[in-house]
C-alpha cells in the first residue's frame, strides 16, 4: 500500500513536471519525454496568415502597380476628369441659381458672339485673317 502511495505521488509530481512516468516500473534511469505540443488552434492559424499576408502586402502592391502602371493612370485621369466635369457643372448650376447671374452671364455671351460676328464673319478680308490665325495656332501646337 505505502509503495502504491509513492508511485501515485511519483506520477502525480511527473505530471505536475510536463513529463510522465510509467507506473510500476523504476523509471529513474529513462529519459522523459516532453508533452506532445498542442495542436494550433483555428483562430491562431488565421492570425498566422493574415499577418504572413500583411508581411508580402507591400511587395503585392508594387508589383501589382509595376505591371498594371499604365491602365492605372489611364483610369485614375479618366476618373479625375469625370470628378472635375461633376464639380464644374455643380458649380455652374449653383451660379446659374442665383437671380441676376444668370441673365448677366446670357448677355455677357450674346455681345461677345455679336462682337466675333462683326469682327471676324462679316468681311472677306477679316475671313481670311481669322483663317491665318487659326493655322497659325494650329502649327504652334501640332508643329509644322
Amino acid at each position: 500500500m505505502e509503495t502504491e502511495q509513492q508511485q501515485n505521488e511519483s506520477v502525480n509530481a511527473s505530471l505536475s513536471q510536463g513529463t510522465l512516468a510509467l507506473e510500476g516500473r523504476d523509471t529513474t534511469n529513462l529519459p522523459r519525454l516532453s508533452p506532445a505540443p498542442e495542436p494550433e488552434s483555428q483562430w491562431q492559424q488565421i492570425s498566422r496568415q493574415i499577418t504572413q499576408f500583411l508581411e508580402q502586402l507591400p511587395e503585392y502592391l508594387s508589383r501589382f502597380f509595376r505591371d498594371y502602371k499604365q491602365p492605372l493612370i489611364t483610369v485614375g485621369l479618366i476618373l479625375a476628369a469625370i470628378v472635375t466635369a461633376k464639380v464644374v457643372l455643380a458649380v455652374l448650376d449653383a451660379i446659374n441659381h442665383i437671380p441676376l447671374l444668370s441673365p448677366l452671364f446670357e448677355l455677357v455671351g450674346i455681345s461677345y458672339a455679336s462682337w466675333f460676328i462683326f469682327r471676324y464673319l462679316l468681311n472677306a478680308s477679316t475671313r481670311q485673317e481669322l483663317g491665318d490665325e487659326i493655322q497659325s495656332l494650329k502649327n504652334q501646337l501640332l508643329g509644322e
